[in-house]
């Protein structure tokens, strides 16, 4: 449920003149006070841009995911402290590249691939389990007077970049075809106790980025490639029930570091051409 500031503020002086009447009310739990005011979180309306400036890779930027939580913590009573902020986690990915009648290269998560784990953590690789820790994050420590309110936010986008040429060759001849791409992700907003490690999910959003690109080598360079589809992205879901995060979200290898680059030829075995870092 959403809370506005009204009902907060009702809630709050409700607690209040209960206490006055017992003596043995306890302050309110960090679990029963914090509450989200708004969420909000969309894409990008603008498509995604392609640039064949350079003869040796084709870039492309999709457009940006965004998520921002408005948060309200009541006074804190006890010396605890608590991290609020964004966890994000890939379910699924589908990254080809195919080089026409050669074969395709894909980068892939292998544990993800085979069905071994639900999801893999998108952690900076630095702060986990925490997507940043910029305008990702906000640490409260208590004890606390007043309330703290404060909003935190994220963004999340792909730029990378695909040879021309066939990722086992030496060579530069173009002979890339076209580039399909289908990433999901959920992104949890999340309390964090840093002493005990109790863990409060307090909004989950589910979001998903496709792409296909289509590249006709036989035109110069700047006018081999076109964006097929889709032109806007299917917005964010916030949803109404809270989903449990997967403890591999949570941990060590993020996506970056155990993604594999492999070249699938049309006739003979798989090559590892990027290992996986973790």
């Amino acid at each position: 449920m959403r809370l506005t500031p009204r009902f907060v503020w009702a809630v709050l002086v409700f607690g209040a003149m209960g206490c006055i009447q017992s003596i043995r009310c306890k302050p309110r739990s960090f679990r029963e006070s914090v509450g989200v005011l708004e969420v909000n979180s969309s894409i990008d309306s603008n498509p995604t841009s392609i640039d064949e400036s350079s003869s040796v890779v084709l870039r492309y930027r999709t457009p940006h995911f965004r998520a921002a939580a408005h948060v309200l913590v009541p006074p804190v009573a006890g010396k605890e402290t608590w991290t609020v902020g964004w966890i994000q986690a890939c379910s699924h990915m589908e990254f080809y590249n195919k080089y026409g009648d050669k074969g395709m290269s894909s980068w892939e998560l292998p544990d993800l691939r085979d069905g071994k784990i639900q999801a893999i953590s998108d952690s900076d690789g630095v702060n986990y389990p925490w997507y940043g820790n910029t305008t990702e994050t906000r640490t409260i420590v208590g004890p606390t007077k007043k309330d703290t309110k404060f909003i935190v936010s994220m963004n999340d986008n792909f730029y990378p970049s695909v040879t021309w040429g066939v990722p086992v060759s030496d060579s530069n001849v173009p002979q890339l075809t076209s580039i399909r791409r289908d990433q999901s992700f959920t992104t949890w907003l999340v309390a964090i106790n840093q002493g005990t490690g109790e863990m409060l999910v307090l909004q989950t959003i589910r979001w998903r980025m496709q792409l296909h690109i289509e590249i006709d080598t036989n035109k110069p360079l700047g006018q081999r490639s076109r964006l097929r589809e889709p032109i806007a992205q299917e917005q964010p879901q916030i949803l109404g029930k809270n989903e449990p995060i997967p403890p591999n979200a949570l941990v060590k290898p993020n996506a970056n570091d155990a993604q594999v680059l492999m070249w699938r030829p049309k006739n003979g075995e798989p090559i590892v051409v990027i290992p996986p870092k973790y």
